[in-house]
């Protein structure tokens, strides 16, 4: 059943809503998925704050328009799917790769991240990178590491005093 005007406006509102929460965005061609596939990747895709819609190319045109996924214009045609990172890119991007690479009926077309169109093999180096947490982890070692470092330096220069002071009196003693 086609979907009413009242109801066309009220989606277009709502995708033009996702497009400026997102931080990023991938079409992906589908055609060939089951329904039961299409539910397997909308599940994995919401356990990383993602989401997989689905609508008319008209729809998408309408809806993206004032965002900054106004880049993807060109690209709406054909069987589309817009799935949206609204938290990390990285996690989105991890869980297509990966459902692509099982599924050969899903394809990665193109994307947009911080502004900027990337393809699809840019989307599959995305993936590669470590996870937000791993990349947090890692940043804030390195922030540790040279306050750590002058500690124990600092510290060394008394101790080995200490030492020195210790190996007198038991050589006094």
């Amino acid at each position: 059943m086609p979907l009413t005007r009242k109801e066309k406006e009220a989606l277009v509102e709502e995708l033009n809503e996702k497009f400026q929460r997102a931080v990023a965005i991938t079409l992906v061609n589908f055609p060939g998925l089951t329904v039961s596939e299409v539910n397997e990747l909308r599940f994995k895709l919401r356990e990383v704050q993602g989401e997989m819609k689905v609508a008319k190319n008209t729809l998408l045109r309408l809806a993206v328009k004032g965002t900054d996924g106004e880049a993807l214009l060109d690209y709406f045609n054909g069987p589309n799917a817009a799935v949206f990172a609204y938290d990390d890119p990285v996690s989105v991007a991890k869980v297509l790769v990966e459902f692509a690479k099982d599924h050969e009926a899903l394809k990665l077309r193109t994307g947009i991240l911080n502004g900027k169109i990337v393809d699809a093999s840019s989307l599959e180096a995305l993936s590669k990178l470590p996870s937000r947490e791993v990349l947090l982890s890692q940043l804030l070692s390195v922030l540790i590491a040279t306050p750590t470092n002058l500690v124990q330096v600092l510290a060394a220069v008394p101790r080995k005093l200490l030492y020195a002071l210790k190996a007198i009196e038991e050589k006094k003693q």
